[in-house]
């Protein structure tokens, strides 16, 4: 028996990438009933069709609610009877959200407030979070955004635990392969047209996922989550040259022209800071960052002898596993979309 047998679960943003990928992961177990709630009807409605062509026999299981996390009564409306919540509802492209910080504050901020306050009021079991690697060390809207929605939680964590109820958790991941505006689509794209890929940085490195890996991660917190835990896949990593090199390699060479740094975008990136490091768990294949439950009473702290307020290094993208071509080409077939593109191409 699961953690969610004959439980409902509800998914906020579950129309995008990570809610079709826990469908394929949840609809055909003993889970009793999921929700998706988003704003794009449209959407929902094509997901419906699909569940119902694909899987007659449990796309009943399955409800749709039309809503936005930034509206609190579509949030609360939709939240009666709810045991478990993924929250992945988020603005998360870094252009569009360097050009409209307060929309990237009303879906991350505001938004995961909302969800939160209207779980710890229906009394939901567990709720986690989805963060970015962007948060750690942020230096654009979108990374900041996530990081004060991770202060959120935390907070949040903090209140229902003292009142002895809904355990709130987070987790941080990197770059999701394929997911919804991410590169390699843009890739195989621009392949497709016989036009030459575009390039920010080939010296980048970015961390990768599939997003089975992401819901897996999602699941240990589930699982194994304290309030105000934080959850971190220990994931690999490779240049963004070679991750272009290994598209290619499946899909063709067009050539490449490097357009620069976008706005926001950094060399690196970090899954875990130096600070978060100090009261990190190893836990395998996952780190669990401790919530720090220090309170505002700071009369009560003193200092004796050497105090590090942080480790040597943080966990990034730059001193993790790096996959050469090779690695990253075995990498992305781990992706449904990958595959599905090569078939195509094969037909």
């Amino acid at each position: 028996m699961s953690t969610f047998n004959g439980a409902t679960l509800m998914i906020t943003g579950g129309t995008g990438s990570f809610g079709n990928t826990v469908l394929k992961h949840f609809l055909q177990s003993d889970i009793g009933q999921i929700r998706i709630f988003s704003r794009d009807e449209k959407k929902q409605d094509d997901m419906r069709h699909d569940l119902q062509a694909r899987f007659p026999d449990y796309a009943g299981k399955v409800k749709f609610y039309v809503g936005n996390v930034r509206d609190p009564r579509s949030v609360a409306d939709a939240m009666p009877g709810v045991d478990y919540i993924f929250h992945a509802a988020a603005l998360k492209q870094v252009p569009s959200c360097e050009f409209f910080p307060m929309q990237a504050v009303k879906t991350n901020v505001e938004g995961t407030d909302n969800v939160l306050h209207a779980a710890i009021d229906a009394g939901v079991k567990r709720v986690v979070c989805l963060s970015t690697d962007k948060a750690a060390y942020p230096i654009n809207a979108m990374g900041i955004s996530k990081a004060m929605m991770e202060h959120v939680i935390y907070a949040n964590a903090r209140v229902a635990a003292e009142r002895g109820g809904t355990v709130i958790s987070c987790t941080r991941y990197g770059n999701v392969m394929c997911s919804r505006g991410s590169v390699i689509p843009l890739f195989v794209d621009q392949i497709k047209a016989g036009n030459p890929i575009t390039i920010t940085n080939p010296e980048m490195t970015r961390f990768l996922m599939n997003l089975d890996e992401a819901v897996d991660l999602v699941r240990f917190a589930f699982e194994h989550a304290n309030p105000g835990d934080l959850f971190i896949q220990k994931a690999d990593a490779s240049t963004i040259g070679d991750l272009a090199k290994a598209v290619q390699q499946l899909f063709g060479n067009t050539g490449t022209n490097i357009i620069g740094t976008r706005h926001g975008e950094k060399l690196y990136e970090t899954l875990m800071t130096k600070e978060e490091r100090l009261r990190a768990e190893d836990m395998g294949n996952y780190f669990r960052v401790a919530a720090d439950n220090r309170d505002l009473n700071y009369d009560q702290y003193f200092i004796k002898g050497k105090v590090e307020t942080q480790a040597n290094e943080s966990y990034n993208s730059h001193n993790t596993n790096r996959l050469d071509v090779e690695g990253t080409v075995k990498k992305i077939l781990t992706t449904d979309y990958v595959q599905e593109q090569l078939a195509l191409i094969r037909k």
